[in-house]
């Protein structure tokens, strides 16, 4: 597999990104640093750089609500996966990734509606709309697992998966996403296994952190830096060790570069004591 997280300070340059991608030793960048207006001739200099140092671009997010309430945030929500996923093609990327939606106003809360049989429906009507519409040959459209809404268990998304019926539609795997309960939590093991076992074949991206159970009477799963949680981060790299090669690992949600660092220091001494290589 192929390690990755954020960078920090200035990669707007195509020669800056590269170097600050091969000094801290990642084969994979989390995704591009150009924003949505940003020239097709620069957006191509950065794409041909990634090709010629054997750099994976990992995933071209598409962070917003397609089941928003609101018709008009969900139009807008629905080019704006359209638009993200064309990019994503056009620089080769593992994947395209966004979160299913939530019937709520918060584009990725909690609401009663979501993990209901109608918004399942809704849910294969946008993938499909959004596949169909782009026609991807170079990438995927994948959905994060998340606690609160679909895909939010393995069953959930092969269901999702015979249900949307389209080649471009992938899976992305954020373990932690997938902890909403203490059984789950002290269970994680099995889960990581079971998802990957079930699903290898789909599964173009994965996220890393850590998660932490509360010492509290109501149950609070809260997120935290790789090594200071409870994931089982041996079974999670054995497991990625099944994957295609090329699959990135992509930290994530920490605001500082030592964070990032000190997460990223756990999951290669793991590595190590596995006898996983880590590209």
């Amino acid at each position: 597999m192929r390690l990755t997280a954020p960078l920090f300070g200035d990669v707007t340059a195509v020669e800056s990104w590269v170097a600050a991608l091969q000094r801290k030793g990642f084969t994979a960048a989390s995704e591009l640093p150009v924003g949505d207006t940003c020239d097709e001739a620069v957006i191509d200099e950065f794409a041909n750089a990634a090709r010629e140092n054997d750099i994976v671009i990992a995933e071209v997010g598409a962070w917003c609500n397609p089941l928003s309430p609101d018709a008009d945030e969900r139009r807008e929500a629905l080019r704006y996966c359209k638009h993200r996923l064309a990019l994503a093609d056009r620089v080769g990327a593992r994947c395209c990734v966004n979160i299913a939606g939530s019937r709520g106003r918060k584009w990725d809360g909690p609401h009663p509606a979501n993990l209901t049989d109608e918004s399942f429906t809704m849910i294969v009507a946008t993938v499909r709309e959004i596949i169909d519409d782009v026609r991807p040959e170079r990438t995927y459209y994948t959905l994060e697992t998340m606690p609160w809404m679909y895909p939010h268990t393995t069953k959930a998304y092969k269901r999702l998966l015979a249900a949307v019926e389209r080649d471009a539609f992938a899976v992305h795997f954020d373990p932690v996403n997938m902890l909403w309960s203490p059984h789950r939590f002290f269970h994680n093991a099995e889960l990581v296994d079971e998802f990957v076992s079930e699903l290898a074949p789909f599964i173009r991206a994965c996220h890393a952190k850590d998660a932490v159970l509360a010492d509290s009477p109501l149950v609070h799963i809260d997120e935290c830096c790789p090594g200071d949680g409870g994931l089982d981060y041996g079974a999670y790299l054995r497991a990625l060790d099944r994957l295609d090669p090329d699959t990135p690992l992509v930290l994530e949600h920490m605001k500082r570069e030592e964070d990032f660092d000190r997460g990223l220091a756990h999951i290669r001494l793991v590595a190590r004591q596995q006898g996983i290589a880590l590209r």
